[in-house]
This record gives C-alpha cells, sequence and structure tokens, in this order.
C-alpha cells in the first residue's frame, strides 16, 4: 500500500519543476521562507523585550511574558481555522492578503496605549502569521517531492532561524536604545517587504480540477498518529521555549549579565538554529527517528545543564547557542513526519502543525511564568521545561511504536493497515495552490 502523497498544487506544475533529491529548491519555497522572517521576528523578539514592556505597561515580567503566550494562542486558534477558511482561495492572493494583515497588526503594537490594546494586537497579527504559515507550508510541500519534504520545510524554517540570529538581537538593540515599540515598527517594515516578494514571486497556480473540500482533509483527524504527533511537537517546542521566553531576565539577574549583552545572546541562540536548521533539514529525510530522538535528549540535556549553572555566564551564553541547535535542528523532521502521517490533507497538515508548536509556544511560556510566580526563581522554567522535553522523547517513543506496528499490519495485509489519511488519500483532491 503507498504512503499518502501530496498531489500537485495544479496540473500546470509540470513533474520537470519539481525537485527531487539534491536538486534545487523553487524560488517560491526560499520566498516564503523570507517572508517567515519577519512572521519569526514578531513572534520570538519579546523574548528581549519583556522587562521594558513590563515597566513601560506597568506590569510584571511574568505578565509581560503571557504577551508571548497570546501570540502562541492566537496561532493555535487561527492555523486550522484560517486553513479551512481559505482552502478553495486563491493561494497567492491569500498569502497576500495574510501578510497585509499581519504588518497592519505590528503597526498596532507599536501605537498600543495599553496593555490591553497590545495583548489585543498580538492576538490579531498571530491569526494572519498563523494562516500564513499554514497556506505557505502547504504550498512549499506541494512543491517538492515526498523526498525533499524535510529540505522544503527547513527552508522555511530557515527564515525563523535567520529571525533569531538577525530580527530577535535587532528587535533587542532597539528596544534597549529606541523604546520597545521601535521593534514592532521595525517588523512592520519588513512585513511590507515580504508583502513585495510574495506578491512578486509567488507564481499564480490554476485552480485544481477537481476542487479541495474540507470533509475530505477533515479525516486525517481519525487517525491516532496525527495525535501523537501533535503532542510530540507540542511538548519538544514547549520545553525549550519555556526557558527561551523567559532568558533575558535570566541572563540579567541569575548569571549577572548586564543588559546590553542580551542581544548578542539572542543572536547565538538564533545562530544555533540556523546551524540546526540546516544540518537537521539535510539528514531528517533519511533518518526521521534518528533526528527526533538526539534533537530531544540533547535538549533535555542542555536544559538541565542551565537549571545547574545558569550563575556562571559563560555556561548560560553557550547553553543558548546548543539550545537553539537541538531545537531547530528536530523542527524540519517534526514538520515533515506530521506531513508524512496526515499526507492526504496538505493544507490542514501544515495548519496541525503549526499550531502544536505554537501550543507548545503556550503552554511553554505559560509554565513557565507559573514556576517564576511560585517563587522559584528564573532558572526554574529550565528545569520546567526539562520535564516537557523528557514527556517529547516518550511521545517520540510511542510514535516509533505505532509506525513500526502499522508497518507490520500493512505487510500482513490486515484491514486497519490503512490509516484514515491514507484511506483518502486516492480521492482526495488536489492541495490548494
Amino acid at each position: 500500500m503507498p504512503d499518502p502523497v501530496t498531489p500537485d498544487p495544479a496540473p500546470s506544475l509540470a513533474a520537470s519543476e519539481k525537485p527531487s533529491g539534491k536538486t534545487r529548491m523553487p524560488i517560491a519555497v526560499h520566498t516564503l521562507g523570507l517572508a517567515v522572517f519577519a512572521l519569526g521576528t514578531s513572534e520570538f523578539m519579546l523574548s528581549g523585550l519583556l522587562p521594558e514592556i513590563a515597566r513601560d505597561m506597568d506590569v510584571s515580567i511574568p505578565s509581560a511574558g503571557l504577551l508571548i503566550s497570546a501570540f502562541a494562542i492566537g496561532m493555535v486558534v487561527g492555523a486550522p481555522v484560517l486553513a479551512a477558511a481559505t482552502l478553495r482561495l486563491p493561494r497567492r492572493t491569500t498569502l497576500i492578503s495574510l501578510i497585509t494583515v499581519f504588518g497592519l497588526g505590528q503597526v498596532a503594537g507599536a501605537l498600543a496605549p495599553t496593555y490591553e490594546v497590545l495583548f489585543a494586537s498580538r492576538v490579531v497579527s498571530a491569526l494572519a502569521c498563523a494562516g500564513f504559515w499554514a497556506v505557505g507550508a502547504g504550498v512549499a510541500i506541494a512543491m517538492v517531492d515526498k523526498s525533499a519534504r524535510a529540505r522544503a520545510m527547513a527552508v522555511m524554517i530557515g527564515g525563523l532561524s535567520i529571525a533569531n540570529v538577525l530580527g530577535v538581537p535587532a528587535g533587542a538593540f532597539l528596544g534597549e536604545h529606541f523604546g520597545w515599540r521601535s521593534a514592532f515598527w521595525a517588523v512592520g517594515a519588513a512585513s511590507a517587504i515580504a508583502l513585495v516578494g510574495v506578491a512578486t514571486l509567488i507564481p499564480r497556480i490554476p485552480v485544481p480540477a477537481v476542487k479541495p473540500q474540507l470533509r475530505r482533509e477533515l479525516v486525517i483527524y481519525r487517525d491516532p498518529q496525527v495525535w501523537v504527533q501533535i503532542a510530540l511537537i507540542t511538548l519538544a517546542g514547549g520545553g525549550v521555549f519555556c526557558a527561551f521566553s523567559y532568558l533575558a531576565p535570566l541572563l540579567t539577574d541569575v548569571s549577572g549579565l548586564d543588559s546590553g549583552w542580551v542581544p548578542t545572546v539572542l543572536a547565538l541562540f538564533g545562530i544555533g538554529a540556523l546551524v540546526g536548521t540546516t544540518i537537521g533539514g539535510r539528514i531528517a529525510d533519511a533518518h526521521l527517528f534518528g533526528v527526533l530522538f538526539s534533537g530531544i535528549v540533547a535538549s533535555t540535556v542542555f536544559l538541565v545543564v542551565l537549571g545547574l549553572f545558569a550563575s556562571l555566564a559563560a555556561v548560560a551564553v553557550a547553553v543558548a547557542f546548543l539550545v537553539g541547535f537541538s531545537a531547530f535542528y528536530t523542527a524540519p523532521a517534526l514538520n515533515a513526519r506530521m506531513f508524512n502521517v496526515a499526507g492526504a490533507a496538505p493544507t490542514l497538515a501544515g495548519a496541525t502543525a503549526t499550531a502544536a508548536f505554537n501550543l507548545g509556544n503556550t503552554s511553554g511560556p505559560w509554565l513557565g511564568g507559573l514556576v517564576i510566580d511560585a517563587g522559584l526563581g528564573y532558572t526554574s522554567p529550565a528545569w520546567a521545561g526539562a520535564g516537557m522535553t523528557v514527556l517529547g522523547l516518550a511521545a517520540v517513543g510511542l510514535a516509533l511504536r505505532m509506525q513500526k506496528g502499522r508497518s507490520v499490519t500493512v505487510a500482513t495485509g490486515g484491514p486497519s493497515a490503512e490509516p484514515a489519511s491514507e484511506r483518502s488519500a486516492s480521492s482526495a483532491a488536489a492541495p490548494p495552490a
């Protein structure tokens, strides 16, 4: 029985245009990665701005940290909802609309007079960001062969990595010298540039002959492997961002570094993320579970080291780089596996992966704020994050066991061999494009 596959996004995309093996990625995939740079900068830059925002808005640092969770909540809700709502709309028009709304959300955040308005602007921006991720991931996956899915996702996730290398530290620098609102204005400008790139470089793809149907894509949620993958993504990502979200106060209050060091350390996290994404994307297509196990084990070890030795500035700085590497090393594999188990529904697969990552980005900062409020100090998020990644390792083991069990059933021709996503693959419509 064949694995679920992602059909071409439209009849006009010739097979020769789709890369296989080590061939070059389409320019449209790289364009999506560049747009993700703006999205990722906005999503993660608050980790370097929390003290400034807390002082200006007269709230506690854990309350300011809820702005990170607010963005993540918007991503969780927005990814599946907007993916479903735009399922039959032209892909380029949808992407243009979403990046425009996202940019306007950054302007609203820069002008926010109160914490409540800033909170609302984060949710609106997140909804648009989620929709862009869900639609963009589906387009990227549809444009490459199954053997290159992790590489395609690595290009998009590379936009996040570059955001952590350049965008997030730049946001922290702007916040330190010109006020936190200047960082929002800068992301708004980056969004405008991304809008131009999407409008000019993403091709107009004809509507497929068979209209995509939400009912056909929703069938993926009958497959227990999809739910295990949701849990895995949530725990792996949440564990890292439980600690990362409170990295700035940890560096200044525990490690004893001057606040001017924060942008540099955030840049090191981003460099680690970029290196990790590059290496993980190249390995994951051939060794998916090996990448998952090794990456999450590494994240767990690094978080424990941070919890034990955060008072040593050199250790905290080094761990920031290493955690960035391990977290993003696993990201292409986490995304690719979701598309593998939900291949009959590429748009909802992308939306589900996006929602799962942001369930982690919601629960992680929330748990980190909870343990800080409990009086356990700024090192406690590292310990709480390590607990989440340990549960993530258990989810990897369960996913591998389920896949092996299904393979055995397929080999023996059992009636339950075919997951819901595969049963609908032969009749599913071509993905929206």
